[in-house]
């Protein structure tokens, strides 16, 4: 029977999805499933590993079903997966010993604390491309070693494994025969030689973390492996792998340096594809290994936020002002602007350009007449004017003035949100057809290393243009706009300081 379709595993921060591709790129087939938010303390996030791939594994199933795809008809599997969450696992029971420690989670900050007063960030930075941060996952490996009991002994045993969600999920589909990952998940332990592509003892050492445990890293975009015959009832070529932010610049058709996207998702991610030169940041953004497909290593500029959809979970969830994210955009509709309130969603500290751990989430200039409409607006404005700040971060390490945006992300369906984001950035945001671009990055990677795409080039001519957003407002409201936000920024940065000397 021919080969029809490309899986995409989508394993994200609050849900794991499935979605089919053809040959065009269109999702013909989706799935998708929530699960379990654990908080054991503030600033702790946690999730459930065997829930996350339960989750991943009844929605495979269920999106294959709901078009009647056999096994045979599957091409191959790309998967795509929530970066630096972290996972350890006894290597003969797959158990794992510990909760998936997610890469919101703050419980590891003291140790970065520690590693810069030790004077180690800059040998952090030049190696991994990455600014030391509670948000990698070297330490929450170290943590998991530290606090489990019986851990780190079994890990020197050669017993343990540590993954990130991909290897997860590729350990759980092979039936255990296969612990990989690629350059981009690795690329965000903080344990990663980005310029030697390969696990850098030096950093192993100062964290004192077995290299036994980790993972075998490759392409994004080759053959990892084979399904269980089991569970589908057939093998199928496990045969792309990259981390959210990187599939969907690849999703994106970012190919050629220079070009930029914006995820929408639980946080927000900007990132540049700078081809194969590496770009220090000196303005707060990060050094990342981009997906690639050919011989030599690409690279890309990113700008990480920590919250952003995950305010709009907030409202829906515990503060119930709506009952769906759609709602959001006709609360924003109903006022003007937002009567002078903003809304900084630090509510694990802040990412770039700021890289805040103590920051918290702080609403400012509340008035009596201040409602509903206004904080859910106040909300939505927040994601773009984050978006703004990195912007103009990346503008600066890369010397060019960005003249557009590829956006992509659950939240981009949201008209206002974009409209917003132009107004801000002074510059036109581009939304695709398929905003499912983290997804459909995974399956051109799978896709192209079983030559169900030909080249980038075949998968280039699938990129459509589905709505062009252009900025409206006025150079002055822009700038009064941005000054409050700045002005609210300082005072949720603070509230940390004084917390700090208070405490």
């Amino acid at each position: 029977m021919k080969e029809t379709y490309v899986i995409a595993l989508d394993q994200g921060t609050t849900s794991s999805r499935c979605i089919l591709f053809d040959k065009s790129g269109r999702a013909v087939s989706s799935a998708q499933k929530e699960f379990q938010q654990i908080y054991p303390k503030p600033g702790y996030v946690e999730h459930d590993p065997m829930e996350i791939w339960a989750s991943q594994y009844s929605v495979m199933t269920e999106a294959m079903a709901k078009v009647g795809a056999s096994a045979e008809e599957i091409a191959a599997i790309g998967i795509t997966n929530q970066r630096e969450t972290t996972i350890v696992w006894d290597r003969e029971t797959g158990n794992p010993v510990y909760n998936a420690i997610v890469w919101q989670c703050r419980r590891t900050a003291g140790m970065i604390d520690r590693l810069k007063e030790e004077g180690a960030e800059p040998l952090f930075r030049e190696r991994t491309g990455l600014i030391p941060d509670a948000y990698f996952s070297a330490t929450k490996i170290r943590w998991i070693l530290d606090h489990v009991e019986g851990a780190r002994e079994r890990a020197e045993q050669g017993k343990l494994l540590f993954g990130t969600v991909d290897s997860w999920l590729i350990w759980k589909l092979t039936g255990g025969k296969v612990h990989v990952t690629d350059y981009t998940n690795a690329s965000r332990t903080m344990l990663f030689d980005i310029h030697r592509l390969c696990w850098d003892q030096e950093l192993l050492k100062y964290f004192q973390i077995p290299a036994s445990m980790l993972p075998e890293v490759k392409g994004s975009s080759q053959l990892y492996g084979y399904t269980a015959p089991e569970l589908l009832g057939r093998e199928i070529p496990i045969a792309g792998a990259a981390g959210d932010q990187q599939a969907a610049l690849f999703g994106q058709c970012c190919f050629e340096p220079g070009e930029v996207k914006n995820t929408y998702g639980t946080g927000c991610f900007l990132l540049m594809n700078t081809g194969n030169k590496s770009i220090r940041s000196e303005h707060g953004l990060l050094t990342t290994v981009a997906a690639f497909t050919g011989d030599q290593p690409e690279y890309a500029l990113e700008g990480s936020v920590f919250v952003a959809g995950a305010a709009v979970q907030w409202l829906r969830d515990e503060l119930h002002l709506v009952h769906t994210a759609a709602e959001t955009e006709e609360c924003c509709r109903r006022v003007p602007d937002t009567q002078g309130v903003y809304l900084v969603p630090a509510f694990t500290g802040l990412g770039a350009p700021l890289w805040n751990p103590y920051a918290r989430g702080m609403i400012t200039g509340l008035t009596r007449g201040a409602g509903r409409d206004h904080l859910v607006r106040a909300v939505i404005e927040s994601m773009a004017y984050q978006v703004t700040d990195l912007i103009r971060a990346m503008e600066q390490d890369a010397g060019i003035r960005l003249k557009s945006l590829k956006v992509d992300g659950g939240a981009s369906a949201n008209r206002f949100l974009l409209q917003f984001q132009s107004d801000m950035l002074g510059a036109n945001v581009l939304r695709p057809a398929c905003i499912e671009t983290t997804a459909l990055g995974a399956a051109y990677l799978a896709g192209l290393a079983v030559g169900y795409w030909k080249d980038r080039e075949d998968v280039r001519s699938n990129w459509r243009l589905s709505e062009e957003f252009s900025p409206k407002m006025s150079a002055l409201d822009r700038e009064t706009c941005l000054k409050g936000w700045s002005r609210a920024l300082r005072a949720a940065v603070a509230w940390a300081d004084l917390e700090e000397k208070n405490s």
